[in-house]
Protein backbone atom coordinates (compact mmCIF):
# COMPACT_ATOMS: atom_id res chain seq x y z
CA UNK A 1 0.00 0.00 0.00
CA UNK A 2 1.12 3.40 -0.83
CA UNK A 3 0.37 6.26 1.64
CA UNK A 4 0.64 10.03 0.92
CA UNK A 5 -0.60 13.11 1.97
CA UNK A 6 -2.98 15.18 0.29
CA UNK A 7 -4.67 18.27 0.60
CA UNK A 8 -7.72 18.86 -1.21
CA UNK A 9 -10.42 16.29 -3.02
CA UNK A 10 -10.93 14.17 0.44
CA UNK A 11 -12.25 10.66 0.17
CA UNK A 12 -15.94 12.21 1.85
CA UNK A 13 -17.33 8.95 2.04
CA UNK A 14 -14.25 7.19 3.03
CA UNK A 15 -13.72 9.86 6.09
CA UNK A 16 -17.93 9.39 6.61
CA UNK A 17 -17.09 5.53 7.96
CA UNK A 18 -15.30 6.55 10.86
CA UNK A 19 -17.23 9.46 11.31
CA UNK A 20 -20.99 10.20 10.44
CA UNK A 21 -20.95 13.71 11.04
CA UNK A 22 -19.31 15.68 7.77
CA UNK A 23 -19.29 18.74 9.60
CA UNK A 24 -16.78 17.74 12.38
CA UNK A 25 -15.08 16.00 9.64
CA UNK A 26 -14.66 19.55 7.65
CA UNK A 27 -13.77 21.34 10.75
CA UNK A 28 -11.01 18.73 11.60
CA UNK A 29 -9.52 18.35 7.67
CA UNK A 30 -8.85 22.60 8.25
CA UNK A 31 -6.13 22.28 11.17
CA UNK A 32 -5.27 18.37 10.04
CA UNK A 33 -3.39 16.84 7.68
CA UNK A 34 -5.42 13.98 5.36
CA UNK A 35 -3.49 10.97 4.40
CA UNK A 36 -4.61 8.36 1.60
CA UNK A 37 -3.48 4.75 1.17
CA UNK A 38 -3.99 3.42 -2.38
CA UNK A 39 -3.32 0.24 -3.57
CA UNK A 40 -3.01 -0.40 -7.70
CA UNK A 41 -4.53 3.21 -7.67
CA UNK A 42 -7.79 2.66 -5.95
CA UNK A 43 -7.86 4.50 -2.37
CA UNK A 44 -8.51 1.72 0.15
CA UNK A 45 -8.01 3.49 3.52
CA UNK A 46 -7.58 7.21 4.96
CA UNK A 47 -6.67 8.67 8.00
CA UNK A 48 -6.13 12.25 9.41
CA UNK A 49 -3.53 13.54 12.29
CA UNK A 50 -4.42 16.54 14.03
CA UNK A 51 -2.00 18.70 16.48
CA UNK A 52 -3.80 19.11 19.68
CA UNK A 53 -1.40 20.19 22.17
CA UNK A 54 2.33 20.91 21.90
CA UNK A 55 4.46 17.77 20.84
CA UNK A 56 0.85 16.16 20.98
CA UNK A 57 -1.00 14.95 17.86
CA UNK A 58 -4.28 12.82 17.70
CA UNK A 59 -5.37 10.48 15.07
CA UNK A 60 -8.83 11.95 14.80
CA UNK A 61 -10.10 9.59 11.46
CA UNK A 62 -9.04 6.40 10.09
CA UNK A 63 -10.89 4.14 8.08
CA UNK A 64 -10.58 1.19 5.30
CA UNK A 65 -13.21 0.73 3.15
CA UNK A 66 -15.38 -2.29 3.78
CA UNK A 67 -14.38 -5.10 1.06
CA UNK A 68 -10.42 -4.34 2.62
CA UNK A 69 -10.89 -4.33 6.33
CA UNK A 70 -9.50 -7.45 7.52
CA UNK A 71 -6.30 -7.25 5.44
CA UNK A 72 -3.98 -5.46 7.47
CA UNK A 73 -4.46 -1.91 6.18
CA UNK A 74 -5.90 -0.89 9.52
CA UNK A 75 -2.96 -1.41 11.00
CA UNK A 76 -0.77 -0.35 8.32
CA UNK A 77 -2.42 3.34 8.02
CA UNK A 78 -1.96 3.25 12.05
CA UNK A 79 1.31 2.65 12.04
CA UNK A 80 2.51 5.06 9.15
CA UNK A 81 0.57 7.50 10.87
CA UNK A 82 2.71 6.95 14.25
CA UNK A 83 5.58 6.87 12.34
CA UNK A 84 4.36 10.70 10.46
CA UNK A 85 3.86 11.72 13.99
CA UNK A 86 7.54 10.52 15.58
CA UNK A 87 9.04 12.75 12.00
CA UNK A 88 7.17 15.57 12.87
CA UNK A 89 8.88 15.61 15.87
CA UNK A 90 5.27 15.09 18.70
CA UNK A 91 6.39 12.95 21.82
CA UNK A 92 2.53 11.63 22.09
CA UNK A 93 -0.34 10.19 19.62
CA UNK A 94 -3.15 10.20 21.09
CA UNK A 95 -6.71 8.32 19.42
CA UNK A 96 -10.20 8.43 20.91
CA UNK A 97 -13.18 5.52 19.67
CA UNK A 98 -16.08 4.74 21.10
CA UNK A 99 -17.22 2.07 23.70
CA UNK A 100 -18.54 -0.05 20.91
CA UNK A 101 -15.85 0.15 18.35
CA UNK A 102 -14.35 -3.55 19.65
CA UNK A 103 -12.24 -4.40 16.01
CA UNK A 104 -11.03 -0.89 16.85
CA UNK A 105 -10.27 -1.02 20.63
CA UNK A 106 -8.11 -4.17 19.92
CA UNK A 107 -6.36 -2.50 16.75
CA UNK A 108 -4.97 0.60 18.77
CA UNK A 109 -3.60 -1.71 21.53
CA UNK A 110 -1.62 -3.96 19.14
CA UNK A 111 -0.51 -0.81 17.45
CA UNK A 112 1.11 0.16 21.14
CA UNK A 113 -2.00 2.58 22.24
CA UNK A 114 -2.74 2.01 26.01
CA UNK A 115 -5.89 2.97 27.17
CA UNK A 116 -5.75 6.49 29.06
CA UNK A 117 -9.29 6.80 29.85
CA UNK A 118 -13.49 7.76 29.21
CA UNK A 119 -14.89 10.70 28.05
CA UNK A 120 -18.18 9.72 29.33
CA UNK A 121 -21.35 10.36 27.36
CA UNK A 122 -19.23 12.14 24.47
CA UNK A 123 -21.24 10.65 21.93
CA UNK A 124 -24.55 11.23 23.27
CA UNK A 125 -26.26 13.81 21.92
CA UNK A 126 -23.60 15.07 19.43
CA UNK A 127 -24.97 12.93 16.46
CA UNK A 128 -28.10 13.29 14.47
CA UNK A 129 -28.64 9.33 14.97
CA UNK A 130 -27.29 7.03 17.51
CA UNK A 131 -24.53 5.07 16.85
CA UNK A 132 -24.77 1.32 17.39
CA UNK A 133 -21.72 -1.03 16.50
CA UNK A 134 -21.72 -4.61 17.50
CA UNK A 135 -25.40 -4.47 18.65
CA UNK A 136 -23.92 -2.23 20.93
CA UNK A 137 -25.04 1.72 21.94
CA UNK A 138 -21.48 3.84 21.65
CA UNK A 139 -22.31 6.88 24.25
CA UNK A 140 -18.79 7.18 25.36
CA UNK A 141 -15.42 7.92 24.05
CA UNK A 142 -12.68 5.46 24.96
CA UNK A 143 -9.26 7.38 24.73
CA UNK A 144 -5.96 6.40 23.88
CA UNK A 145 -2.29 7.43 24.03
CA UNK A 146 0.99 6.31 22.98
CA UNK A 147 4.46 7.59 24.06
CA UNK A 148 6.47 8.05 20.57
Amino acid sequence: MEIRQIKEEYPLELLLLADPSEKFIKQYLERGECYIGEVDGEIVGVFVLLPTRPETVELVNIAVIEQHQGKGFGKALVMNAVNKAKEQGYNVMEVGTGNSSIDQLALYQKCGFRIIGVDIDFFSGRYNEEIIENGILCVDKIRLAQIL
